[in-house]
């Protein structure tokens, strides 16, 4: 195959060149990294929202969304997105119409995604996986409206974690039962009950809800109950 031949030529030709290219990537990854929770730990009681870039103004998963970050905000959280249109834009700017905190953590694509308008606080990201890990770095809860293939790739990652106890239990929330519950029934009925790749438990992860207001106080009630069990912890300590 005259392709493979070419590359190896090359690659032999430029082995020392190769090899401070590696280096170089490691080091813009730690300081992505870096960077990162620099930024994001500034931000108390974060929510972080995924869904599709391709809703608008008007369709009723942005409006739904939008409704959300008004509430989020007026709950005293931050809201942290993808930082894109779509949902993104939705989540930001309902945070910023309610007066509250609007993030965006944006990545650096080829045609280039532009930060939405409502974001007042970004930073962006070559790397996809640095970006991912700050967008799911210890948020109060994380919330999915109807999405694509990104949305869903950090649905899984995200209930991952918790099902191998990688990170601790946090509200993981569907909102849209019309879009998520064929979705979810396949779940229960294919990979659980079917084939038994999960087990009940695992079903508990996350919850589905049909509205912003659902997934607030579901958010609400969680939070509260971890204030509870830290004075208690804080209390039998002392």
């Amino acid at each position: 195959m005259p392709f493979l031949r070419s590359s190896q030529k090359d690659r032999a030709r430029s082995h020392g060149d190769f090899r401070q290219t590696i280096l170089w990537r490691i080091f813009r990854i730690m300081a992505e990294f870096i960077d990162g929770f620099g930024f994001i730990v500034d931000f108390q009681k974060t929510v972080s929202v995924f869904g599709s870039t391709r809703a608008v103004q008007g369709d009723p998963h942005y409006e739904e969304a939008r409704r959300f970050g008004k509430m989020m905000a007026k709950m005293g959280f931050t809201m942290v997105t993808g930082g894109g249109p779509g949902i993104m834009e939705a989540a930001n700017r309902g945070a910023v119409e309610a007066g509250g905190e609007s993030v965006g953590l944006n990545i650096q694509l080829p045609y280039e995604q532009k930060i939405n308008q409502y974001v007042k606080k970004a930073l962006s990201f070559h790397y996809f996986f640095t970006r991912k890990v700050m967008l799911t770095y210890a948020a109060e809860a994380y919330v999915y409206f109807p999405g694509g293939f990104g949305t869903f790739d950090e649905f899984f990652e995200l209930i991952t974690l918790i099902q191998t106890r990688k990170i601790r239990r946090v509200p993981i929330i569907l909102v849209g039962k019309e879009y998520w519950e064929p979705f979810v029934q396949w779940i229960q009925k294919s990979m659980l009950g079917q084939h038994h790749y999960i087990e009940e438990k695992d079903m508990d992860i996350f919850r589905l809800v049909d509205s912003a207001e659902d997934a607030a106080h579901i958010i609400e009630g969680s939070v509260e109950r971890r204030g509870l069990v830290e004075e208690w912890d804080l209390h039998e300590h002392h």
